[in-house]
């Protein structure tokens, strides 16, 4: 019988890495993904990635326990408030204070550290490089440099027994390309959670950028938003 082929997808519960893994689910992967306790202010995000791995049929899913709240600096992990209502389009306005110090590079070293204990090539992340937030870690320049560390740091890939591969099937893609990506794939948009700042009850603020981007590429996309907003809220832009 012929082995599959295994794929760690990072996966917070949101829109990007849901349809992230819809799309190496598609391409025959076998699914083992993996979220992040890190001391965020919220952890709705990860209720999500449990219904995300149950809903697609996820081989494994874990979640990995770091304190980066004891670092801080981000609006996400400390006592600083998350940005709402800017009136400048959230992708032109510089790198806002949700950015967490080194995420997306300590994610992706649980990812590669997991990915060559399970003796997978890939791993899928859902960076994307046109309707995001400015951060520096989501930008093309970053994954290669990151694809060629993992090739250079890890023992499977120094003995030739393999080449990791770090894959971004949306980096380039506006927010309504990945919606109509992942709804051509049967993705239930309605499990996933973006919000920055939801309330007690996990309601999305619908003010914070990333609710924005979110309402925004839904419109654009010409499909409903299925999104669970604050009263009031689902319609501010």
């Amino acid at each position: 019988m012929t082995q599959p082929t295994l794929a760690v997808v990072l996966s917070s519960g949101g829109l990007d890495s849901t349809t992230v893994l819809a799309m190496a689910a598609a391409n025959g992967y076998e699914l083992h993904s993996l979220s992040f306790f890190y001391g965020q202010r919220h952890h709705c995000e990860l209720r999500a990635a449990e219904t995300v791995a149950a809903a697609m049929g996820v081989k494994t899913h874990r979640v990995a326990r770091i304190d980066l709240q004891s670092i801080g600096g981000s609006a996400l992990t400390d006592d600083i408030a998350v940005p709402k209502d800017r009136r400048r389009d959230p992708v032109d306005d510089g790198i806002p204070v949700t950015y967490v110090p080194a995420r997306n590079t300590i994610f992706l070293s649980y990812a590669l550290a997991w990915a060559e204990v399970l003796g997978a090539w890939d791993i899928f992340i859902g960076v994307n490089a046109v309707d995001y937030s400015g951060y520096p870690d989501c930008r093309p320049e970053y994954i290669q440099a990151f694809e060629t560390l993992a090739n250079l740091a890890t023992k499977a890939a120094v003995e030739d027994k393999g080449r990791f591969r770090i894959h971004t099937p949306l980096i380039d893609l506006t927010k309504a390309q990945i919606i109509r990506a992942g709804t051509a794939l049967g993705v239930d948009y309605q499990m996933t959670h973006s919000c920055y700042d939801p309330d007690p009850s996990d309601l999305a603020c619908g003010r914070c950028d990333s609710c924005r981007l979110r309402k925004r590429g839904f419109s654009e996309a010409g499909l409903a938003d299925p999104t669970r907003y604050t009263p009031g809220q689902h319609i501010t832009s």
